[in-house]
């Protein structure tokens, strides 16, 4: 049984057709899923899935793109729900530089990836980070916060297995997805080769970045077994290893899901 460890089914792009697919999800061999939030309406809408299945947990927590969504009203109606038991990690929090070039919002994303990562700190909940343009801002925030202390994946990693290695020395997990399916994608499938498989979590970002040979379509957690697929190619182990593995991570770092 796959764990994917980022979904967003909260998505528009599942409105026709959500609840048939996640009714049918374990029998196709998805045993856990964690829903991400990124606006403060993912985030409500997270919660009310984590409500409705049993198998569905929810990380809660602003987007960089989207802090215009936070202010400190909005952060104390965060840390209320961190008592939620289906809260299981503070997330998706982070940087992302491909969209802002201002300084005064790049100031803004990092003032609120801080807050957001003592938030997880204080209540003892783990982070799920988004790093995109942004990798040296990133790794120093995580580190000048003192990141050993508070676990965490970087997810959707992009950057070069050195980078991948620096976050493994604090303890964090490298999110794998559909990206490392693809010909082009030749950091992260060196990335997924080197780093020990100790340290790999299995995640889609669906409906985003379907792996070959559903590019271009939308994602969903049942297309993970492509990713594992080519993380055991690449890794020379068994599918089954990868499965196994990625699972048992998830659930040394998500340690409220049941």
């Amino acid at each position: 049984m796959i764990f994917e460890s980022h979904a967003h089914y909260d998505d528009r792009r599942f409105d026709t057709d959500r609840e048939e697919l996640l009714t049918s999800m374990q029998e196709q061999g998805i045993e856990t899923v964690i829903n991400v939030g990124s606006d403060l309406e993912g985030v409500k809408k997270t919660l009310a899935l984590a409500g409705q299945y049993g198998f569905v947990y929810g990380a809660i927590g602003i987007h960089p793109s989207e802090i215009s969504d936070l202010d400190e009203e909005t952060y104390e109606w965060l840390r209320e729900q961190c008592i939620h038991p289906k809260v299981v990690a503070i997330g998706e929090i982070g940087l992302d530089y491909y969209w802002e070039k201002e300084d005064e919002v790049k100031r803004s994303q990092r003032y609120w990836f801080c807050r957001q990562m003592e938030l997880a700190r204080e209540q003892g909940l783990p982070v799920i980070i988004h790093s995109r343009d942004s990798a040296e801002d990133t790794l120093k925030i995580v580190q000048g916060i003192h990141g050993e202390q508070i676990p965490g994946v970087v997810h959707c990693f992009s950057y070069s297995p050195e980078m991948a290695e620096e976050y493994i020395k604090m303890g964090y997990y490298i999110g794998i997805g559909g990206v490392v399916t693809y010909k082009n994608a030749r950091k992260l499938k060196e990335t997924a080769a080197r780093i020990p498989l100790g340290h790999i979590l299995l995640e889609t970002d669906c409906p985003y970045l379907s792996p070959e040979p559903e590019r271009g379509k939308r994602n969903t957690s049942m297309n993970l077994k492509y990713v594992a697929k080519e993380i055991a190619r690449l890794r020379g182990i068994s599918y089954e290893e990868v499965v196994e593995a990625t699972r048992e991570n998830a659930r040394r770092l998500f340690q409220k899901v049941k």
